[in-house]
């Protein structure tokens, strides 16, 4: 009987708790003699990859085993690496694929330029590994093209993971708690040189969509927060900060910021190259905030950004957890040959729920129940019944 064969893949960003789900897989298949192919650098495994080649081929896909992943998840990143890829919209076909006839689309950047639609690679690549589920660990991006697979009928377990812990139809990504407790733990720190030189100190943390990373750094740091939900009064917002400083004994304050904050006369700045998803870099929130206090009030400022130092090194006890239970729940699917699924918390409650629909984009923050607008804070009150992660709204 030919040995059954899953696949697993890592998308877009690295998160700490990467490596726990890919040797649980790894673990529990060897138990049940399923052979587990590890697809490389995300996507760009299966459209880059050459299984004619054996340089290529190697490149791009490592048998899985109990011996390889034995001491993975000791440490953060992804053993499987990553990378932006949308096979959906390939700016450049790979060497191999040159001259071939893939469905052609006018690009996101306009012009003359197009992109091509690789999936009918992707799906015959899948075929000649014999690969009959994948087990795809990402965010909206990753997942989203998770999604169009699984509707042209691969079987796909997903798993999200993301420090915005912006996907939807699940109150937890994987990484989220580490970058809370990091972020924590750098804001707590700073507070001595913010504090010696007497200024505002101002933390840019992830978040281009949702505001999650920041709303709960602040919940924990208990200082003042700007999210993308909400377009910022800056006229208030600064004299608030400035009537923290004068207020603290030690004549400073502090604030964080998510990267998407507006506020009024304000939109979001970017730069660069559009990534695979059409993301652009964009310009330090925290940079243009502290131009402001500075020409409105004369006030000092210091800037921060915390950002990738979020999702570096290894994983909190809450990410172990998640990312374990996750994985087991992910392989337990494919046991019972269930697909279109992901793995969830839902009311604090471990379940396996759709995939998302990427047309819905990312979750958001309720502002009328985790926000207080009127102070730029989170809101403390009225979390009896609420779930460990506070999320009071539908997902």
């Amino acid at each position: 009987m030919t040995q059954k064969r899953i696949g697993i893949l890592t998308g877009g960003g690295d998160v700490p708790g990467l490596n726990t789900v890919i040797k649980t897989i790894t673990y529990r298949s060897s138990e049940d003699n399923i052979k587990v192919f590890g697809l490389r650098r995300g996507w760009e495994a299966l459209t880059h990859v050459n299984l004619e080649d054996p340089v290529s081929r190697s490149h791009y896909v490592v048998a899985l085993n109990r011996e390889n992943t034995r001491t993975i998840d000791r440490s953060g990143g992804t053993v499987l690496h990553t990378s932006r890829t949308n096979p959906s919209k390939m700016q450049k076909l790979p060497g191999h694929l040159a001259g071939q006839d893939f469905p052609a689309l006018p690009s996101d950047k306009g012009g003359s330029d197009q992109v091509w639609d690789l999936s009918r690679q992707v799906l015959a690549n899948l075929s000649t590994l014999g690969i009959e589920h994948l087990i795809v660990i990402g965010g909206d991006d990753t997942l989203g093209y998770a999604r169009k697979l699984h509707e042209l009928g691969i079987k796909i377990i997903a798993i999200p993971k993301t420090m915005d812990n912006d996907v939807r139809n699940t109150e937890y990504c994987i990484g989220f708690s580490t970058a809370i407790t990091r972020a924590k733990n750098a804001i707590q720190r700073q507070r001595t040189t913010v504090g010696s030189h007497e200024r505002i100190g101002i933390f840019r943390i992830f978040g281009r969509d949702s505001g999650f990373t920041a709303l709960y750094t602040a919940y924990v740091t208990s200082i003042r927060c700007a999210i993308p939900e909400y377009k910022v009064n800056l006229d208030k917002f600064i004299q608030l900060l400035v009537e923290d400083k004068h207020a603290n004994p030690s004549n400073y304050a502090l604030v964080v910021l998510s990267e998407g904050v507006k506020w009024e006369g304000y939109e979001v700045r970017e730069y660069g190259e559009p990534d695979a998803y059409g993301h652009r870099k964009k310009t330090s929130v925290a940079e243009l905030l502290t131009e402001e206090i500075k020409r409105r009030t004369g006030e000092e400022t210091i800037a921060s950004d915390l950002t990738y130092d979020l999702r570096s090194g290894d994983p909190d006890f809450i990410d172990d957890l998640v990312a374990l239970t996750f994985g087991n729940m992910a392989y337990d699917a494919v046991l019972g040959g269930q697909a279109g699924l992901m793995s969830a918390l839902v009311g604090g409650r471990y379940d396996l729920v759709p995939l998302p629909d990427p047309t819905l984009g990312p979750r958001k923050v309720d502002v009328a129940t985790m926000y207080n607008a009127d102070r730029y804070r989170p809101n403390y009150a009225h979390k009896r019944g609420l779930p460990i992660f506070l999320n009071p709204s539908s997902l």
